[in-house]
C-alpha cells in the first residue's frame, strides 16, 4: 500500500512528488509522457525559467527526484480508480493495479482544436492561446484571433496590446464589431479554410472564397476536457469555466472525494506553468499533513 499515487507526471505532479518525497512518504507517480505544453518550443513567464524548453524542465525535475528513495516514477496510464480514503485502487492500461492511501490527480487536460487545415500542426508555435506565455515574441507582428464565442471580443482587445490585430469571425455575424474598430481591431468575416507557412510558422491564412490574409500568429481559445477519466470514475465534482469543466477543489487542493486531491490544469483555469507548480506543491504538502495527522 503506497502512501500516495500521483496520476500525471508533468509540472503539477512532479512538484507534488517533490514535497511528498521530502516528507518521507512512499509515492508512485504515473505518467504517459504527454504534457500539455509539449507542442511549445519554449516556456515563458515562470520565474528563473523564462525561455526554457518544457521537456528539459521536466527532465531536470525527474532527475532531481532521484535522491528521494521513497518516490518512484512509472511510465503508465491510469484508466480507472475505485475505493475510498486509505484504500484506493488504481487500474493501469497494462493491467496492473496499484493500492494507495491518497490520490493526487494531475493528469491535465486536452485542448480541443478547431478542425481547420494546418492549424493543429502550428499549435504551440504560431497558433497560440495565451499572450503572456508567447505574445512577447510576436509583438508588433500581424496577429489574428479566431472567433469562438462572445468571449473572443475580449480576447481580441487583449491581443491588440501586442500588435495589429484582426478578429476572424469565421462566417459568424458578430455584434459589437464596431466597438472593436474603435480599438483599432479589424474584423474579417470570411471563413478560414486553411493555414499556411513552413516549419510550424504561419505566413498567411486562406479564406473562402479564394483569397488570403497575411498573418504571423493566430490566437485561439480552445475548449478543454480532462485527459483522464479517473476523476469521473471516482465521482469527483466538476466546475464550469469558459473553456470547459475542471475539477472543483478546496483551499487544500482536495476534491469533493475525501482523500483525492488534484492540481494542475485539470483543476485550474486559467492555467500556467507557475500555477501548476504552485498548486502541485500545495497538494503535496496538504497530502503529507493528512497522512501524518491521519485527517
Amino acid at each position: 500500500m503506497h502512501d500516495t499515487i500521483i496520476i500525471g507526471g508533468s509540472f503539477a505532479g512532479l512538484s507534488a512528488a517533490m514535497y511528498l518525497g521530502r516528507g518521507r512518504h512512499d509515492v508512485v507517480v504515473l505518467d504517459t509522457g504527454m504534457p500539455r505544453n509539449r507542442f511549445s518550443p519554449q516556456s515563458h513567464g515562470f520565474f528563473t525559467h523564462d525561455g526554457s524548453i518544457p521537456s528539459v524542465m521536466l527532465s531536470t525535475a525527474r532527475t532531481q527526484l532521484k535522491p528521494y528513495s521513497t518516490v518512484r516514477l512509472v511510465d503508465g496510464e491510469a484508466v480507472s480508480a475505485t475505493g475510498a480514503r486509505d484504500g484506493f485502487s488504481v487500474m493501469l492500461a497494462a493491467g496492473d493495479v496499484l493500492k494507495g492511501r491518497r490520490l493526487i490527480l494531475a493528469s491535465g487536460v486536452r485542448d480541443i482544436l478547431p478542425p481547420i487545415n494546418g492549424l493543429a500542426e502550428r499549435w504551440g508555435t504560431s497558433v497560440l492561446h495565451c499572450p503572456y506565455c508567447h505574445g512577447y515574441e510576436y509583438a508588433d507582428h500581424r496577429l489574428g484571433v479566431l472567433y469562438a464565442g462572445p468571449a473572443s471580443l475580449h480576447h481580441a482587445r487583449l491581443i491588440a496590446n501586442w500588435g495589429p490585430t484582426t478578429l476572424f469571425t469565421n462566417g459568424v455575424d458578430v455584434e459589437q464589431s464596431h466597438t472593436l474598430a474603435t480599438h483599432g481591431i479589424a474584423v474579417e468575416t470570411a471563413p478560414i479554410i486553411a493555414l499556411h507557412g513552413s516549419d510550424g510558422r504561419l505566413s498567411h491564412v486562406e479564406l473562402a472564397p479564394a483569397r488570403c490574409a497575411r498573418l504571423d500568429a493566430l490566437y485561439i481559445a480552445p475548449a478543454i476536457e480532462p485527459r483522464s477519466q479517473v476523476s469521473s470514475a471516482l465521482g469527483c465534482a466538476m466546475r464550469e469555466t469558459p473553456a470547459g469543466s475542471v475539477l472543483a477543489v478546496d483551499d487544500r487542493m482536495m476534491t469533493s472525494v475525501p482523500g483525492v486531491h488534484a492540481a494542475g490544469d485539470i483543476a485550474a483555469f486559467p492555467s500556467m506553468v507557475a500555477r501548476a507548480v504552485a498548486d502541485g506543491s500545495l497538494a503535496g504538502a496538504m497530502v503529507s499533513q493528512s497522512l501524518i495527522f491521519d485527517t
